[in-house]
């Protein structure tokens, strides 16, 4: 067998990559090859014609230099301009595409999730830039499927935040209140629900000093993730008892509560190992992530999810959603 060619490498067939940097800095070595990208996807696929909304009718367009350096194409009829970088997240953003795609690649091709301390490592910008270039990708370009599930669903809901320190024991000890476990300290609660060998959908539904609140949200989120008469997989937890009362669902219930985790084909593993991977992410990535913004760094990790098994490149999927915002 012939070696490899070196000067003219190849994926290996082995590879779980779909799209890999090689590939990524072939596409787009410069800022003009993301902007003629964006042009060609969002308003000319041949590169020339488009629709001229002065004119109101297909025209030609012509990409020229100008001393303002302005990201456009010109109508050769009207003179008007048209901006491929409008209406995205690249919108009014003084750093080059190619630092955007290439946060968008890092995001995708990364099975954890990216600290913002990276990003700025990475592309020698200031934290705040480098934050900022995260949250939108999370925000805008990752936002989560509102189809309902259906079929077997398993619901769960979990504590993210820190543990008690030592210190907090202590004074929970001099103060004579008793440890409630997880509730003790002020945590959010996320709850998921998620279609077995399907798509998951996942949201902030309170914290842990608001328990009333927190179950009538989750009760209301069941109802909105699930479509009726789908088979639901929860445990004995008796926040659901509400909703099992209202018979559109097939309720099928584990006794966690009696050490009984696995009953046949009722469990809830796979919510709860979504549950695992995400609070493994924040701590070993992020460390922490205020409640504030706890719904995006949740966004990144459900889609992450619904479009792991999937044949098309996530980078390739994070293109065409900026193209499209």
């Amino acid at each position: 067998m012939p070696p490899a060619n070196r000067h003219n490498p190849q994926r290996a067939a082995s590879s779980q990559s779909l799209y890999s940097l090689r590939e990524f800095l072939a596409e787009f070595p410069d800022d003009e090859a993301c902007l003629t990208y964006l042009w060609r996807e969002r308003h000319s696929p041949d590169g020339e014609h488009a629709h001229c909304p002065k004119c109101e009718q297909e025209r030609s367009f012509k990409r020229y230099a100008t001393k303002q350096q302005r990201q456009s194409w010109t109508c050769t009829g009207c003179g008007h301009h048209i901006h491929p970088t409008a209406g995205t997240i690249f919108a009014k953003s003084s750093r080059p595409l190619t630092d955007w795609f290439y946060v968008m690649f890092l995001v995708s091709s990364s099975r954890c999730g990216v600290a913002a301390k990276h990003v700025e490592r990475e592309l020698g910008v200031n934290y705040k830039t480098a934050w900022r270039m995260l949250n939108k990708v999370r925000n805008e370009l990752m936002r989560q499927d509102e189809t309902p599930l259906s079929g077997q669903v398993e619901v769960d809901s979990a504590y993210v935040g820190g543990q008690l320190h030592e210190g907090e024991r202590s004074r929970l000890r001099a103060e004579g209140r008793s440890n409630q476990g997880p509730a003790t300290k002020e945590r959010a609660i996320v709850f998921a629900a998620v279609e077995r060998k399907g798509r998951i959908r996942a949201a902030v539904v309170g914290n842990s000093r608001e328990q009333l609140a927190a179950t009538s949200a989750i009760q209301g989120k069941i109802h909105e993730f699930v479509l009726p008469r789908s088979m639901v997989f929860t445990d004995d937890w008796g926040g659901y008892n509400a909703v099992e009362r209202t018979g559109r669902f097939h309720f099928r219930r584990v006794q966690h509560s009696q050490r009984v985790y696995v009953s046949g084909i009722d469990h809830t593993n796979t919510a709860e190992g979504f549950f695992g991977h995400f609070k493994t992410d924040v701590r070993g990535t992020h460390h922490s992530v205020s409640k504030r913004w706890l719904g995006s760094y949740l966004n990144e990790w459900v889609w992450k999810w619904n479009h792991r098994d999937d044949d098309v490149a996530m980078f390739r999927r994070l293109l065409t959603n900026a193209a499209t915002v």
